[in-house]
């Protein structure tokens, strides 16, 4: 027999389960924010630090909630000068944040170094730990068809 409100006890039972399926133990265990990919392009050092706070803040907030998170930092543009070691005012902060994070990652586009290079007529040295890619929104498009969220510093 079905009550008057629709429901049928075997109906309520199997939505229960389905929604409680797992449990909240294995949920904050098998919980994974897939990742957030960070643009940085400009070489204003305001800037430059909030997508560098940003990362730690990430970072932080997801492990507060069982959740693991990468982090990508792509600089593109005039924002490649924060992984340039000969000119990025944060050389110390990213080299201690990227010991502290290992989902944290730097890529460079590379071709915006090779315009800067060929601009300023020398080999731009990186800092530890930055990876070239290609071109820079084009990594920022990639991670954002697998699901990562895009943050615009």
């Amino acid at each position: 027999m079905i009550p008057a409100n629709g429901w049928s006890r075997r109906g309520v039972l199997a939505g229960a389960s389905i929604l409680t399926a797992g449990g909240t133990a294995a949920a904050k265990e098998d919980r994974h924010a897939e990742g957030v990919v960070i643009l940085i392009d400009s070489n204003e050092p305001y800037v430059m630090g909030h997508a560098i706070s940003y990362s730690a803040n990430l970072s932080r907030h997801f492990a507060d909630t069982g959740a693991r998170l990468l982090i990508e930092v792509v600089a593109n543009g005039k924002g490649i000068d924060v992984f340039r070691a000969d000119k990025s005012p944060l050389v110390e902060p990213l080299a201690t944040l990227r010991q502290s994070l290992p989902n944290l990652a730097y890529s460079m586009c590379a071709s915006s170094k090779a315009i800067a290079e060929t601009k300023e007529q020398i080999s731009i040295p990186m800092i530890s730990g930055a990876s070239l890619v290609p071109f820079g929104i084009g990594r920022v498009v990639d991670l954002q068809l697998k699901g990562w969220a895009y943050i615009h510093a």
